[in-house]
């Protein structure tokens, strides 16, 4: 059977803290975060958003993480091996492994786009800024080329091994990233013009969140502090069954949480002073990062130069998170087939590549194709399949599994949390009736909130 082959392992706890931050941390700390608090006004927004980080994400992470421990299997079999004799909890595990191909059936993409925007700095500078976006967009031929790049840089990461290749290089590519945001956030801070940018963003304004409106607010934050851990598709699952039971997976979690927090929090450090300055809106939507920002690198001095650094900082953080799922699909290709790890590789790099391609056509030859009602078609389909119902109904299972009788049980689930030296889980009544019935009401609020969202535009 393929499990009788040894199972890779993570060579340290930072590689395991910093690969699972590379996870969480990607486009939507980077790109969503940034354009949802300038919607949501500013700081009082980031205060709700943190609450629910902790309240909402902490639990649902360390489920995900003690069920990939205790079980040493990817998510395809993970559930299969700890659930009671004769339920059918792992009836979800494919629809997991599927979750991350659909994710990056898209996500490939736009990463795509911000390699292109990095090795184009000095293009994007001398064409309006909505022109340039079109002509990527309109070429199917340009979009599949900067794809392929991404998809095969990622496999020949996964290709090197776990700890020679996914663990080392993310780790590389993790310290790079906050130093570069480090740098960015400076630059942007002192830019004439800077301080209304900084005052919106972290001083909080209450008042502008009645404007918005409290409960759009609340359910914003919500809605972000949930998908912005990708938590729900086993996607940090994988990385506890790498590890082992030397620490407590709450205190482990808290630090993937504050540094997935902190980039976030930089990047609007970034972003906010920067359009604040030059009179542009923070909450111009998905278009802030390749239209809104790019105009303002037209008008800054050494535009190019920053520009530049900026979508090299974005490329390290869309890489992240592709070589960390790029790991989920992998293993379970190992785990459930016996595949060697560089046959999983080679055959997922040409899978991925072919499935990447409707995604594309959405913009230009299949344009018409509108699903959802929406302007981007194809995408907004995948990343609907994803965000609004993967995601939220696997974290949903994740919780009864780790909650009911019927499923793993509370006490298998505390047992294995709390397993280890560091900050642990109180295994008390009020965390218990939090988690087995508060939590699970948030999460189907979510799920329902997200499909009204699309379909009451198609009504």
């Amino acid at each position: 059977m393929a499990e009788e082959t040894k199972r890779e392992s993570l060579g340290s706890r930072l590689g395991f803290i910093l690969l699972s931050a590379g996870c969480a941390i990607g486009l939507g700390n980077v790109w969503r975060f940034p354009y949802i608090t300038g919607k949501n006004g500013g700081a009082a927004f980031v205060l709700i958003y943190l609450v629910f980080l902790v309240i909402l994400g902490l639990p649902v992470m360390v489920m995900e993480f003690s069920i990939g421990r205790a079980s040493r299997k990817n998510i395809g079999l993970a559930m299969k091996e700890l659930e009671p004799k004769g339920t059918k909890w792992h009836i979800y595990g494919p629809f997991a492994v599927a979750g991350n191909y659909i994710l990056m059936m898209f996500y490939t993409v736009i990463a795509g786009w911000i390699l292109y925007y990095m090795l184009h700095s000095g293009a994007m500078l001398k064409t309006p800024s909505g022109e340039f976006f079109n002509g990527l967009l309109a070429s199917p031929w340009k979009q599949a080329l900067w794809m392929v790049i991404v998809v095969a840089l990622g496999m020949i990461v996964c290709s090197l091994g776990l700890e020679k290749g996914v663990e080392k290089i993310t780790k590389v590519v993790m310290l790079a990233l906050f130093a570069l945001m480090l740098v960015l956030a400076i630059h942007s801070c002192t830019i004439e013009g800077s301080g209304a940018g900084l005052k919106f963003y972290l001083v909080p304004d209450f008042k502008k969140m009645t404007e918005v409106g409290i409960w759009t607010v609340i359910t914003e934050a919500m809605n972000q502090a949930f998908f912005t851990l990708s938590l729900g598709i086993g996607s940090m699952e994988i990385f506890g069954s790498y590890i082992g039971k030397e620490n407590s997976l709450p205190g482990e979690s808290v630090r993937i949480i504050a540094l997935d927090t902190f980039v976030a929090l930089m990047s609007g450090l970034i972003i906010f002073p920067a359009c604040f300055a030059y009179g542009t809106d923070p909450g111009s939507g998905p278009g802030l990062l390749f239209v809104t920002l790019p105009t303002i690198f037209q008008h800054m001095k050494g535009g190019e130069f920053w520009g530049f650094l900026f979508f090299l900082f974005m490329s390290f953080a869309a890489m992240s998170t592709v070589v960390a799922v790029f790991e989920n699909i992998i293993n379970y290709w190992q785990d459930s087939h016996g595949w060697s790890r560089r046959k999983a590789c080679l055959i997922n790099c040409f899978a991925i590549i072919a499935l990447a391609i409707p995604c594309l056509l959405g913009f230009n030859a299949w344009a018409g194709f509108q699903p959802l009602g929406s302007e981007t078609g194809v995408l907004d389909l995948e990343d609907f399949l994803v965000s609004s119902t993967l995601l939220p109904f696997g974290s949903l299972l994740f919780v009864l599994f780790c909650t009911t009788g019927k499923g793993w049980g509370w006490k298998n689930f505390i047992a294995e949390a709390n397993t280890g030296r560091g900050m642990k889980f109180k295994d008390g009544k009020p965390l218990r009736i939090y988690i087995s019935y508060v939590l699970p009401l948030i999460i189907i609020a979510i799920l329902i909130k997200g499909y009204f969202d699309v379909f009451s535009k198609l009504l």
